[in-house]
């Protein structure tokens, strides 16, 4: 059995009664301000969400992570949190949804489950518009809903600074939570959604002037030495460090670009701690695959830029020859859409890779949404047969060969389909996949790129 240690990183997470209520704003200005006084600071996200933490890991210049507990489980969410955090003074949570919000009608992997297992006191952000005394109301019930709630401290957003004066002794008195601070509305730092949820940082070009006008505006109205100090009372979290063993030296393509961006960090580590070098490309822009034993095709938005994917005609000759030829692949989502013959808009077939059966269209509605267990009914690159992982769905487009390699089943329920084209090289699914979920499939999947780079030298 690993010796058993200890994180004592000082660490808070930041939550919300509701989606919306402005917890990402609020986190990105608190991480640049705390990045502005010098203080080294690591950033998580809970849940599988992956726009948040681009731009969180936008604001503080590392990447951000995932922190999982049903896709990865308890114990590996406070390896990840350790493994991630070893160096910073601060470690900044910020929650998924509401704070108790989780499987199905539970609180089960919600951001009070994580706060739980981590030990990392909470604040509570709160949209104080159109409320008086009530604020008051809602935080106490939200800290007493739970006995461990370990609600601490709370932020009140959308509210100007004599709001937040007056209000703020009585808040304290009435709930036992202290008042770290209020954020007014700024509507010059608003961000653009879209069908997955905001725009990806990398799209918003006036990105760094609005983190900077947010740090501005955290340096003034919250009590960044409070938070501090609240986040220095985290106990002491026990875990079993794992050690993981290089298999080989191999290279990953990993697709990077506007159309595929969706990709947990630790997963791209996992990757790279049993050996693999991890080479971005471009299927946007790169006319041929960079020198690989393997390819790892993500998720993101391949639909808006159908007809660009379409016309780099020389990639996907080049990637359809060597997945042909057994060069091994795991694509998911966005990645498995563009693996397919084409991509329907309306009556134009835009001709994509045609690696695998079917074609692709988006709908108007979520097709697949939340947590599943897949397993795993036939052999290949990833497991054997039986075998099985956590994963997570979310997508608003469809297939007509969404395959059925794996069976999925909706977390929770009797509910089940059939899922991913697989083979002895390929997996290719609509469901993401975080690899600490089963460590076993990143094995597989590295020794299937040492095994295609054993018999090309071979040729």
């Amino acid at each position: 059995m690993a010796e058993t240690v200890f994180l004592d990183i000082p660490r808070l997470l930041f939550a919300a009664p509701q989606s919306g209520s402005g917890k990402t704003t609020v986190v990105c200005a608190v991480l640049r301000a705390l990045l502005d006084k010098k203080l080294r600071v690591a950033a998580f996200k809970s849940g599988p969400d992956y726009i948040d933490p681009m731009f969180h890991s936008k604001v503080i210049g590392a990447k951000s992570r995932n922190l999982d507990l049903f896709l990865t489980g308890p114990e590996n969410v406070k390896r990840l949190l350790a493994k991630n955090s070893k160096d910073a003074d601060i470690a900044i949570l910020e929650g998924a949804m509401g704070f108790y919000d989780g499987m199905g009608k539970t609180a089960e992997a919600s951001a009070y489950d994580l706060a739980r297992t981590v030990k990392a006191p909470v604040v509570l952000i709160i949209n104080g518009k159109g409320a008086a005394l009530s604020m008051a109301a809602l935080i106490k019930g939200f800290k007493d809903f739970r006995r461990d709630s370990n609600v601490q401290g709370v932020i009140l957003n959308n509210v100007k600074k004599m709001t937040y004066l007056f209000y703020k002794d009585v808040i304290e008195k009435e709930t036992g939570v202290k008042a770290c601070g209020y954020f007014p509305h700024l509507p010059e730092c608003n961000l653009e959604s879209r069908h997955l949820g905001l725009v990806t940082a990398g799209e918003i070009g006036t990105l760094e002037t609005i983190v900077e006008r947010l740090a501005e505006q955290a340096e003034e109205s919250i009590d960044l030495e409070g938070l501090m100090a609240l986040a220095q009372t985290a106990e002491p979290l026990e875990y079993e460090p794992l050690d993981i063993t290089p298999l080989g030296n191999v290279k990953i393509a990993v697709a990077q670009d506007k159309a595929f961006c969706f990709y947990y960090q630790d997963s791209l580590d996992l990757l790279s701690m049993m050996g693999a070098e991890i080479v971005p490309f471009s299927p946007l822009q790169d006319t041929a695959l960079p020198e690989c034993d393997g390819v790892f095709l993500g998720g993101g938005y391949p639909e808006l830029y159908a007809k660009q994917l379409g016309e780099n005609t020389s990639l996907l000759t080049d990637l359809r020859k060597k997945l042909a030829a057994g060069l091994p692949c795991y694509a998911e989502c966005g990645g498995f859409m563009y693996l397919m013959e084409g991509y329907r808009d309306n009556d134009t077939l835009y001709p994509w890779a045609g690696a695998v059966q079917g074609t692709c269209w988006m709908t108007d509605r979520l097709v697949r949404f939340g947590y599943v267990n897949m397993t795993a009914n036939t052999d290949n690159v990833l497991c054997k047969a039986g075998d099985s992982i956590h994963a997570h769905e979310f997508h608003y487009s469809d297939s007509d060969q969404n395959g059925a390699a794996f069976t999925a089943q909706k977390a929770g329920k009797a509910v089940s389909w059939p899922a991913a084209q697989a083979n002895g090289t390929l997996y290719a699914g609509y469901p993401h996949l975080h690899l600490w979920g089963n460590i076993g499939f990143a094995e597989n999947f590295v020794k299937a790129c040492i095994c295609y780079q054993q018999k090309r030298a071979e040729q």
